[in-house]
């Protein structure tokens, strides 16, 4: 098995429309009332990360085993952002590795390629969020150096009887 990391291009849209409806869709079977799921989430991913990769201060990358497509990240900077007392930073937004390249190290190459092309941006660090239950993710950034540093905590608002919905 050869892996090979690059720059997402134009014509990789399909690829990252169904890995991002993908990862879209376990995001939402984690908790379906924190994450949302709009109709045509492939059309959507392959708009957004399509119109992200022709950005300076955004990556798009993917991982090709033997030649197909089965694995991207995302990550961009981001600018101070006072409300979660964040200094600039490269923001870690997505990976996704298909179920078929799973354990062969495919994701750690995709995140250490994302962290990698992130501080040659000029970041001085990087910050990721995980699903609290996703717990294969959160194993495989601890062993790459990431650090828990914050929990965010969801509630409903409540419906008109009062009541919290379920």
């Amino acid at each position: 098995m050869s892996v090979t990391v690059r720059p997402a291009k134009p014509s990789d849209a399909p690829a990252l429309g169904r890995m991002g409806a993908a990862l879209a869709r376990l995001h939402h079977e984690f908790d379906p009332q924190r994450f949302m799921l709009p109709d045509d989430v492939e059309g959507g991913y392959r708009w957004w990360l399509g119109r992200e990769l022709k950005k300076k201060d955004a990556v798009v990358i993917v991982a090709e085993l033997d030649g197909e497509v089965v694995g991207y990240a995302y990550g961009r900077v981001e600018d101070v952002d006072w409300n979660a007392l964040l200094d600039r930073s490269g923001g870690f937004h997505d990976i996704w590795v298909d179920e078929k390249a799973r354990r062969a190290g495919v994701g750690v190459l995709l995140a250490e390629e994302l962290m990698k092309r992130l501080v040659a941006l000029g970041v001085p660090r990087v910050v990721l969020h995980t699903a609290a239950k996703n717990e294969p993710a959160q194993r495989m950034f601890a062993k790459l150096g990431w650090r828990p540093t914050m929990v965010e905590m969801t509630r409903e608002a409540p419906t008109s009887t009062g009541e919290s919905e379920k």
